[in-house]
């Protein structure tokens, strides 16, 4: 077996010990006859893997008992239309941009009502993160929100906003689980999985109890309200079994390493190791302002598009796979996710300096 070094921003790398542990198990989920692939939802064995799922999930994070935790479909852009259709009671949003990500999801919900783009670093093509401390909320605004980790740009935003008592909607797909968060200081957090937690098709809601009503847009269909799959425990339609039950594979993998303070700890060091190399080279920079770097998504250029094409194509024939930069960006991107190990960070780091030695002028 030659497993490469998979820098995918998602559909991302998976630890191998939880790839292992599920192809031995693909004929036969313990004692059951048959795949989790081919079991019913409705079947005890999977009702089980479901509430272990949730239970592992409430641990990692300490999800107090007041918040619902939903295993749905449809990813980050059914994400976009359900907040504002379940939220904007008021039709009323604010919005902080800073990145392609809250971008689309600020154009999404002006389908449903005003959206007021209260802070953006759309000026320095979303580089950094601006001032969070003081912002000028709207008074009748249902709810903040914001994309903690940028995917795309490389951004995450360390200091959450100062929200003047509104609710803060969070997409943290791109950092779920790659530390410690609180909580308690929001009202709505969710992820797609496929960058950091499972295989694509599952995304995790973590919604405050009082915030799960019958008072959503009237248009909202069945299946696109909170208050149907929290009634239902995520089981309302027929759930993307499978990729749940990686998910739980590798809750149980992080538990096991120490749950999200050990693995923030791994995740700082491997970003290290890449930044340190990036601030002292000659040929490549990164893009991002020092206080606002990401962990998990790493973007770099060397200022010339031929250059950077040239390195792309030689880092995949290296076995380091998936490292082009996203379009809007261009150059390079290094997602360092939680199933990276750190010898595939030391080995695109030896990579670029031999690279870069080779194209010293």
């Amino acid at each position: 077996m030659s497993r490469v070094f998979n820098f995918s921003a998602g559909p991302a790398v998976l630890p191998e010990e939880v790839l292992q542990q599920a192809s031995a198990e693909m004929l036969e989920y313990k004692n059951s006859g048959m795949s989790v692939m081919e079991m019913s939802h409705r079947s005890k064995d999977f009702e089980d893997i479901l509430d272990e799922a949730e239970k592992d999930l409430r641990t990692l994070m300490n999800i107090p008992d007041n918040y619902k935790v939903l295993f749905l479909q449809g990813g980050g852009c059914t994400q976009f239309a359900m907040v504002p259709m379940n939220l904007m009671r008021n039709k009323v949003a604010d919005y902080i941009i800073t990145g392609q990500w809250s971008k689309k999801a600020a154009a999404e919900a002006k389908i449903f009502g005003q959206v007021n783009e209260i802070a953006s670093s759309a000026d320095k093509n979303f580089s950094y993160v601006p001032d969070l401390s003081d912002l000028n909320v709207t008074p009748n605004a249902d709810y903040i929100y914001i994309c903690q980790n940028e995917t795309v740009h490389g951004t995450t935003i360390r200091k959450l906003p100062n929200t003047k008592g509104k609710i803060l909607v969070a997409d943290i797909s791109s950092m779920f689980l790659s530390e410690p968060l609180d909580v308690n200081k929001y009202g709505v957090i969710w992820g797609g999985v496929q960058k950091n937690v499972g295989p694509a098709g599952v995304t995790i809601v973590i919604i405050r109890e009082d915030l799960i009503s019958d008072q959503v847009m009237p248009f909202t269909p069945t299946m696109l309200k909170y208050k149907t799959h929290a009634d239902n425990k995520s089981l309302y339609n027929t759930p993307p079994c499978y990729n749940i039950y990686i998910c739980g594979l590798v809750f149980k993998w992080l538990l096991k390493l120490g749950g999200t303070e050990a693995i923030k700890k791994i995740n700082e060091a491997k970003a290290k190791i890449l930044y340190d190399y990036l601030d002292s080279s000659k040929i490549f920079k990164g893009t991002v302002e020092k206080k606002d770097r990401s962990f998990m998504n790493v973007p770099f250029v060397t200022g010339d598009k031929e250059l950077d094409a040239e390195f792309v194509s030689a880092a995949s024939k290296a076995g380091l796979k998936n490292i082009k930069g996203h379009r809007s960006v261009g150059g390079m991107r290094a997602s360092l996710y939680n199933a990276m190990p750190v010898e595939g960070v030391q080995a695109l780091v030896n990579f670029m300096a031999d690279f870069e030695k080779g194209h010293a002028k």
